[in-house]
């Protein structure tokens, strides 16, 4: 059996797994590393089944990577480091690309005495010196994993032997991972005109369906309040018209690119408003409804236009919601990607794109 790591979200761990359990009926899980972080066995390689998700990403799995070298830290001192390094000289080296840029990524979910900056340090070291691929932290195209974690699930009873403590060490591909950050945890730097923090669900979106939005195109925001979407579209040169009965930041407001009105999505609708390159729709509401007010919103968007959205989900029946929400979408778009980010909440967001027949009519 092969073994690999996999994360997700802790309150949607139920479904990750679910998903893995679809994509290769065998897999099993051999440990619980930390909430929604799982060591799994496979018969299938890590290849194999990291191919099929880069084709065809999953909802719920954020990252993935696999596991080449199980490396007891025994000491649980700084003298780990020396073991690390010489298991990784020996067995991970010989697999380095040389004309691949490399990173490494640790992930230490023990308490452990070192640091993942520590870890990361030492092994590059070791990749730099023993081969000629170059260290790129920014944009790798091959990671070096290192998950160090507790391997029982549970805690061991007075007078037991100490918790074995291991370093799960994997090589892969960056398109294999799923997410080019560790562990899938994307993080941006607060700016200092940010207006929520919901402004990283959209940057995170963009970024990892690698969505381009057309120069100084016209956006619709629905539920824009307090601005924070809106001031990403603004940051992408897009005109966007906000829509919210509640107010914006006025640092939104003061945006003459930004046009603001104090109405509902369903009102504004009524209006017979203009076509739009983007539509954006945050609002809290039940997944199915607002699926229902996106395809009522279908023929504002301009043949080439997208949706991003956020499906709202409830903690319980949260996968028939899910299909109930996509079939209602696919009555006028294709779902070009669903995922839940890392700064999703209780939702996933979901990208759309028009189904031809849709704009053919519209004409």
């Amino acid at each position: 059996m092969n073994q690999l790591i996999i994360t997700a979200d802790f309150d949607f761990a139920d479904l990750a797994l679910s998903e893995l359990q679809r994509t290769f009926r065998s897999a099993k899980v051999v440990a619980t590393l930390a909430p929604g972080i799982f060591l799994v066995a496979i018969e299938q390689s890590f290849v194999e089944l990291a191919e099929a998700w880069r084709l065809a990403p999953p909802i719920f799995i954020r990252h993935l990577s696999p596991v080449l070298l199980s490396v007891p830290l025994k000491a649980q001192t700084e003298a780990d480091l020396a073991a690390l390094r010489e298991q990784v000289m020996a067995e991970i080296v010989p697999l380095i690309d040389p004309d691949l840029a490399f990173s490494v990524q640790t992930r230490i979910l023990a308490d452990l005495p070192y640091k993942p900056f520590d870890l990361n340090n030492a092994l590059a070291d070791v990749i730099k010196t023993n081969t000629s691929a170059s260290l790129d932290v920014r944009l790798p195209e091959q990671i070096l994993s290192v998950v160090c974690a507790v391997t029982l699930d549970h805690p061991v009873p007075a007078g037991s032997p100490p918790i074995p403590h291991m370093a799960f060490v994997g090589l892969s591909l960056t398109i294999h991972n799923l997410s080019d950050w560790a562990g899938g945890v994307r993080r941006f730097a607060r700016e200092a005109d940010q207006v929520s923090r919901s402004e990283f669900k959209l940057l995170e979106a963009l970024e990892i369906f690698e969505i381009e939005l057309p120069p100084h195109g016209v956006a619709l925001d629905l539920g824009a309040s307090p601005g924070g979407w809106t001031r990403v579209l603004r940051l992408y040169e897009q005109y966007v018209t906000a829509i919210d009965p509640g107010d914006l930041d006025p640092r939104v407001i003061q945006d003459r690119g930004v046009r603001h009105k104090r109405t509902t999505a369903e009102a504004y609708l009524a209006d017979d408003p203009d076509q739009f390159d983007i539509i954006v729709n945050d609002m809290r509401m039940d997944a199915r409804d607002s699926a229902r007010l996106m395809v009522k919103y279908a023929h504002q968007l301009q043949p080439h236009g997208i949706v991003i959205m956020t499906l709202k989900l409830p903690e319980q029946n949260r996968p028939p919601i899910i299909d109930h929400a996509f079939n209602i979408l696919r009555e006028v778009y294709q779902i070009a990607g669903a995922r839940q980010l890392f700064h999703n909440r209780s939702e996933i967001t979901v990208y759309l794109k028009l189904l031809p027949s849709v704009y053919k009519y519209g004409d």
